[in-house]
């Protein structure tokens, strides 16, 4: 067993054993019945886990000839298989074309009659099948062997006739299915799923796709939302106040209560030379005995972290956690436009 798949096994009981506990103190224990549902359950997940883990051993020149065929593709990608094979294989073609690689699904007997039409000499086949022998693939594939067709086969045996006719074979191989009969198809299409989501990424990496990207294909719904969301749009741009690094103490407190404890520090030309935060007084008071009338430049924090406008808003979220801080200066060509709130931010769904 390799050492990923060894951690996850060893995960998988850790939790078990917390599963089989008492319950909310009541002390009732697990019954028997319950108790072999709940191995079952585990023995399931061990496997499949075990399955996906152990591909990382398959990869070599076929995955690299892979990614390069459909990288250098200048049609689309036509993904197809079918039965359980073909459920991923639409999943697959789906993850593609949402992370930069235009992809769709063609069911192989509809493209026998017809929907073959669809297929160009530009363009790059992946077949997914568990045995590689399927019947239904054989004038699939023949097509694409007459028109100079590249395929990318995705396959339980890379020395099946799919494989056999692939210019390049993903082996999705497994020891046995999950199924106690190993039969019905269960480890094989989580291995197949895993395989296609391993291509996927490594292509949307070798393209650069950035969250950028994302955010223009994926528009709608709390993820488009999230992509979408930038500082500007969240942080307060009017009626904060900001003060001079001679305030005092005595003059801070009003603003600070009211800017939810962080008020920039800002100089004549409203560079951002600093912020008050509530800790910075509360600190400042418990070493200093008068301290109404000290200037808030004995304590302020005088390199604060900043946020800049157009920023995804999530970026904004995660150095505010980074560093422990509820609020960040918005500031544009080192003037301060704004100020933004974590609580804002996450108000508005930025994660």
């Amino acid at each position: 067993m390799s050492t990923v798949a060894s951690a996850a096994a060893e995960s998988v009981a850790r939790a078990a054993d917390q599963a089989d506990a008492p319950a909310g103190g009541t002390g009732a224990p697990v019954r028997a019945r319950d108790r072999e549902l709940l191995e079952e359950g585990r023995r399931v997940l061990r496997l499949e886990g075990e399955a996906v883990a152990a591909l990382a051993g398959h990869l070599g020149a076929d995955f690299v000839r892979a990614v390069d065929l459909v990288f250098a593709c200048r049609g689309r990608v036509v993904v197809s298989g079918i039965g359980k094979s073909g459920l991923v294989a639409r999943k697959l073609a789906s993850t593609l074309t949402s992370t930069g690689t235009p992809a769709v699904f063609l069911h192989p007997v509809e493209g026998l009659h017809g929907d073959l039409g669809i297929v160009s000499g530009e363009d790059v086949m992946i077949v997914l099948s568990k045995s590689g022998a399927t019947s239904e693939l054989d004038g699939l594939l023949t097509f694409a062997e007459a028109h100079d067709v590249p395929v990318v086969a995705l396959a339980g045996r890379p020395d099946s006739p799919l494989g056999r006719r692939a210019a390049a074979v993903l082996d999705c191989g497994v020891a046995a299915e999950a199924c106690p009969l190993d039969l019905a198809p269960t480890t094989s299409t989580t291995a197949a799923l895993a395989m296609g989501d391993a291509l996927a990424v490594t292509l949307l990496k070798r393209r650069g796709f950035d969250s950028g990207d994302f955010a223009r294909i994926h528009p709608g719904g709390s993820l488009g939302r999230r992509l979408k969301l930038r500082v500007r749009d969240v942080m307060e741009r009017d009626d904060y106040p900001a003060v001079p690094p001679h305030c005092t103490v005595r003059e801070v407190i009003a603003p600070l209560a009211r800017m939810r404890g962080t008020v920039p520090v800002i100089d004549g030309g409203r560079s951002v030379v600093g912020v008050v935060t509530a800790g910075d007084l509360t600190r400042f008071m418990e070493r200093t005995g008068d301290f109404l009338d000290a200037p808030v430049s004995e304590f302020m924090t005088r390199t604060p972290k900043t946020a800049s406008p157009e920023e995804p808003g999530a970026a904004a979220v995660h150095r505010m956690e980074e560093h422990g801080i509820m609020a960040l200066p918005v500031v544009d060509e080192r003037r301060l436009v704004g100020i933004v709130h974590l609580h804002d931010l996450l108000r508005a769904g930025a994660v």
